[in-house]
Parts: C-alpha cells; sequence; structure tokens
C-alpha cells in the first residue's frame, strides 16, 4: 500500500498565494465579464423566491422571470426618477449655487494670498494649468470607455440574470458533477449555504438602505436643508459601498449644504444628522439586519473593499463582501482551508472557548517539596 504524504506547509502556501494573484490578476483584466456577471448572479438569487412563487402559482417559467425581472427593473426605475426629479429640483438653483461659488472663490483666493503670500497672478496660473490637464484627461480615449462601461453593464445585467435563473439547475447539475460522488452532499450543503447567505445579505441590504435613507431625509429636513431627500437617497446609496461611502456621502452632502446654507450651525447640523445615522446603522441596522449571517470580521471586510476598489472600482467594492461571504463558506467546508474560514470570521479564540491563547499558571511547588515529585504525582 503507497503512503501519500502531506505537503509541506510551504508548498501549500505558496499553491494558496498562486491560485489567489491568478484570480486577482484575472478579475483585473476581465471585469468587464466578471463584474456584470456577478451582479447579476447576486439579483439573481434575490429574485429567486419571487420566481419560485409565481411558478407555484401556475405561471410558466419563462413567463416567471421575465415579470421578476420586470419588477426589479421597476423599483431600479422608480428610485432612479426620484433621483432625477431632485437633480432637476437642484439644477433650477444653478444661478444661487453660481453666486455662492463665487464669493466662495473670492474669499479662497483673499485667504491664499494673506496666509501663504501667493499673488492672484500666480493663483489664476496654477489653476489654468489644472484645467488644461483636466481637459486632457477627459479627452484622453479612455473617458469613452469610462462613460460607455456602465451603460454596457446596464444592458448585461438583466440579460444574464435572466439567463443565471433560466439555467440555474443545469449549473447547480453541474457544480455537482464536477466533484466525486463522495463530496456530492458537502458540494450540495455549500450550495445551499451559500444561497441563504446571498439572499439574507441582499435582502437585508435593501431593508438597510430603506431605513438609512429614510432617516438621512427625516434628520435633513428637520434641518431645513435643500434638497434633502436628494441628499438623503444618494447618501443610502452610496453607503452601499462598506465603511468609505459613509464618508463619501457625508463630505458630498456638506459639499452641496454649503452652496445653499453656509451657515457653520447648518453644516454642523448635517455632520452630525449623518454621524448619527451612521452609529444607527453600524450598531443596530447591520448586525440585526444584514450581518446575521454575513460574519466577517471588520478587518477583512476594509481590507477586502479596498483590494475591490482597485481592482474593479465601485462595483469591486460592493461585491467584495458577498465573495468574502462566499469563500469563508467554501473554506469552513474543505479540507484544509479551515485556518482561511477563521481568518475571515469574526470570533475570535476567547468567544470560541479555544484554549490556544490561555496560559495555564503552575503551581508553585511547597517549601520542601521536589518540583519532580510535584510533577509526579
Amino acid at each position: 500500500m503507497v503512503e501519500t504524504s502531506t505537503p509541506p506547509f510551504y508548498q501549500k502556501l505558496s499553491l494558496t498565494l498562486l491560485a489567489i494573484g491568478i484570480i486577482m490578476i484575472a478579475i483585473y483584466l476581465g471585469q468587464d465579464i466578471i463584474v456584470p456577471l456577478a451582479l447579476a448572479g447576486l439579483l439573481a438569487v434575490l429574485l429567486r423566491p419571487l420566481e419560485q412563487r409565481l411558478i407555484q402559482i401556475g405561471i410558466p417559467k419563462t413567463l416567471a422571470i421575465t415579470l421578476a425581472l420586470f419588477c426589479a427593473v421597476l423599483v431600479v426605475s422608480a428610485v432612479t426618477v426620484l433621483i432625477s426629479m431632485q437633480v432637476a429640483d437642484f439644477s433650477d438653483e444653478w444661478p444661487k449655487l453660481k453666486k455662492n461659488i463665487d464669493l466662495f472663490y473670492r474669499d479662497a483666493r483673499r485667504w491664499i494670498r494673506r496666509e501663504y503670500s501667493v499673488s492672484y497672478r500666480q493663483q489664476a496660473e496654477y489653476l489654468k494649468n489644472a484645467q488644461s490637464k483636466t481637459l486632457e484627461t477627459f479627452q484622453g480615449p479612455d473617458t469613452l470607455g469610462a462613460v460607455t462601461g456602465p451603460l454596457g453593464t446596464l444592458i448585461l445585467i438583466p440579460i444574464y440574470t435572466f439567463l443565471l435563473l433560466y439555467y440555474r439547475a443545469m449549473l447547480i447539475h453541474f457544480s455537482v458533477v464536477l466533484f466525486a460522488e463522495r463530496q456530492k452532499q458537502r458540494v450540495l450543503e455549500i450550495l445551499g449555504e451559500i444561497k441563504s447567505i446571498i439572499q439574507s445579505y441582499m435582502v437585508g441590504l435593501l431593508l438597510e438602505t430603506t431605513v438609512v435613507a429614510v432617516l438621512n431625509s427625516a434628520g435633513l429636513l428637520i434641518l431645513n436643508v435643500q434638497y434633502a431627500i436628494l441628499l438623503g437617497v444618494m447618501a443610502a446609496i452610496l453607503n452601499l459601498v462598506p465603511y468609505i461611502g459613509g464618508l463619501v456621502a457625508t463630505a458630498l452632502a456638506v459639499m452641496v449644504t454649503f452652496i445653499s446654507h453656509p451657515e457653520i450651525d447648518v453644516l454642523l447640523g448635517v455632520v452630525g444628522v449623518f454621524i448619527a445615522v451612521q452609529v444607527i446603522d453600524n450598531n443596530f441596522l447591520v448586525p440585526f439586519i444584514v450581518g446575521s449571517k454575513v460574519r466577517i470580521n471588520a478587518l477583512v471586510s476594509i481590507v477586502g473593499v479596498l483590494v475591490g476598489g482597485a481592482l474593479a472600482g465601485l462595483s469591486g467594492m460592493f461585491l467584495s463582501i458577498p465573495a468574502i461571504a462566499m469563500m469563508k463558506v467554501i473554506f469552513d467546508r474543505v479540507e484544509g482551508l479551515e485556518p482561511w474560514g477563521i481568518l475571515l470570521g469574526d470570533q475570535t479564540p476567547e468567544q470560541a472557548n479555544n484554549n490556544l491563547f490561555r496560559f495555564v499558571k503552575l503551581k508553585k511547588p511547597a517549601a520542601g517539596t521536589d518540583p519532580e515529585e510535584e510533577n509526579q504525582s
């Protein structure tokens, strides 16, 4: 009988790091294909219960998928129309906005000249150079791709979603037969838990976004801030990007509020509203609505969001958390990958009742007692 030796640690670590590097390069180079497909996968998992309910009442499969997809498009269109109406109202205030910007520009120039001894002429030259560089950037060949890329993604996502729902059974069957027969039950368990996690995550994310939008809008309306609904909804949408989205939303709200309400007490009130909503979101909404099954520690979440942004922009940031959650499910159930699942999780050894980091205090031997005899007793 031939004995199979366990490969050394450095070999397993090298292969793991090599696989991670290959996956990251593939995502970076093929993001135009992978990102829409991944977003469609999340949407397909979210719409699966609705499609199943429609099929149960006697609607054919193709029509049920079409109706479920139509409902999703209808919701997205309603939110888009709401934001567009608010943006149209905001554009009517352009003369006032221009006046406030001019006043701020003059004050800033005086302050720079007084504090840093930079003349108006030098400031004008700096601005002229910055404008020319900005125009060169927007006139470059990559600008068209940056504008048309999201449009192509919006077209592909519904098509991918329909096909993923239609061929769902075939894809599950492929995933099962890809592995050995003895692994069939484990593969089905992994797929079922991934589906459960993604569904709970997406539903919780929608509920969280709705509550955050209502809280933001209510707080800004109390402060009598213009475009309160627009800022509240946009901040809630930006909050879909973990950790970073909240900071960007706060900065954007302060800048827009400064244009129409330059008073310092109003600006501080806006910051206070967003901080209060973030505290409620992070301590109540996320743990109880979103994070009930997505158990990932904050360090891995932040690093994952940054890596996702570097690889695929905002879409990569949004997809990073569900991707890490799926990896944790796989790591926890595949032999040899359990340590990586522990690294991604949020349970410390103390919480797991693990004695790994607990040091046992040794009893001091009594006077006149031989230590060796104490140990043998």
